[in-house]
């Protein structure tokens, strides 16, 4: 029986050296790949068995992007250019929504550019976020991957609910 204790013990452990040898970049890639796939799944299972695009289907696409945090400002505007696309397209296949979504997406958010903080100074980053999804501790990270690449961090907690959030920034 302790074997088997030690031996998950162990597996944790492993599991655990892996994750951390992986870079942090790599880490976030695959969080937001899941929080992607869970959109996308809900999304897909919105559309499924649609015959038409109506108001109906794109309150219930809005719906899912506000629940996603997207934000309702965004959403709001996202929302307007898809039915702006559809329109100016003459889109009627509800499989086509997807598509337009992340060309619209992509055009508001702009394309992924890796993160350049060596030119400009000072360099400010803003974290926000719900709560529990890694805010903390992922700016604990970058401040630690900026200071390894020889740049000078400075970190402001403006977590006004968390009181150890200091403590575990001053820890990273």
């Amino acid at each position: 029986m302790l074997r088997g204790i030690f031996g998950r013990k162990r597996e944790r452990d492993d599991r655990k050296a892996a994750e951390r040898r992986k870079g942090l970049f790599d880490r976030l890639r695959d969080g937001l790949s899941k929080t992607r796939q869970n959109i996308l799944g809900r999304m897909s299972s919105i559309i499924q068995g649609r015959t038409r695009i109506d108001e109906e289907l794109m309150e219930e696409i809005e719906e899912v992007l506000i629940q996603a945090d997207v934000g309702v400002e965004t959403t709001l505007k996202l929302m307007e250019r898809v039915r702006e696309t559809v329109q100016e397209r003459g889109v009627q296949e509800p499989s086509q929504l997807i598509g337009i979504l992340k060309e619209e997406m992509l055009r508001i958010f702009g394309e992924d550019r890796p993160l350049d903080v060596g030119g400009a100074k000072p360099y400010s980053i803003m974290i926000l976020g719900v709560n529990g999804v890694g805010k903390t501790t992922t700016i604990g990270k970058l401040a630690a991957r900026f200071k390894g690449q020889g740049l000078k961090t400075l970190v402001a907690a403006g977590d006004t609910f968390r009181a150890a959030a200091s403590d575990q920034l001053e820890i990273w």
